[in-house]
């Protein structure tokens, strides 16, 4: 694992865990730092930022319908041991406890078992689209997250991510440029 992506993922892990911790639980600060874990997963393209971003992602939908304090204790207590392995450079047992707190996250209530497997496969197709929006083909996005390509492009479709994407600013910048050359 790269250093940076280490110590990136370190400092997500840390903050999420703050935030668990903290009295006044902000789901949407949970949501922005999968956001974060983004841009190094379209750098790196490294399967251990997405599989953060998602993780973190999908818990954030979670805690949002889930008010159950136990629930978060767990969670934390997972994160942390996530955390020490890490940050102790035994990425073996870092990878287990990502897998364990997916599994929680799963069985946290029967109820939300068919609700957290959607989550979890939105969340990879919603950072499909945030890893196509730094510059990554839809091919490799889809690759990295284990998604169709076809349900990554009806997302995108959905949104005006491709018109951004292909947007105005870079093709006068184009147009800029092939004008000068014929000058």
């Amino acid at each position: 694992m790269d250093n940076t992506v280490k110590y990136d993922i370190l400092k997500t892990l840390q903050d999420v865990i703050h935030i668990l911790e903290s009295p006044a639980l902000n789901v949407v600060e949970i949501k922005e730092l999968s956001n974060h874990t983004i841009h190094n997963a379209s750098i790196y393209q490294d399967e251990d930022s997405i599989s953060v971003a998602i993780l973190i992602y999908a818990l954030s939908k979670i805690l949002e319908r889930c008010t159950d304090n136990k629930y978060c204790i767990q969670i934390t207590g997972l994160l942390k041991e996530a955390h020490d392995g890490l940050n102790k450079g035994n990425i073996g047992e870092y990878k287990n406890t990502i897998k364990r707190i997916f599994k929680e996250i799963t069985k946290v209530d029967e109820k939300f078992r068919k609700y957290v497997e959607e989550v979890i496969v939105q969340a990879q197709i919603k950072k499909g689209s945030k890893i196509f929006e730094h510059g990554i083909s839809i091919a490799r996005a889809s690759e990295m997250l284990g998604i169709s390509q076809w349900e990554l492009m009806s997302y995108i479709g959905k949104t005006s991510i491709a018109d951004v994407a292909n947007g105005s600013e870079m093709t006068r910048k184009r147009l800029t440029i092939a004008r000068g050359l014929f000058k």
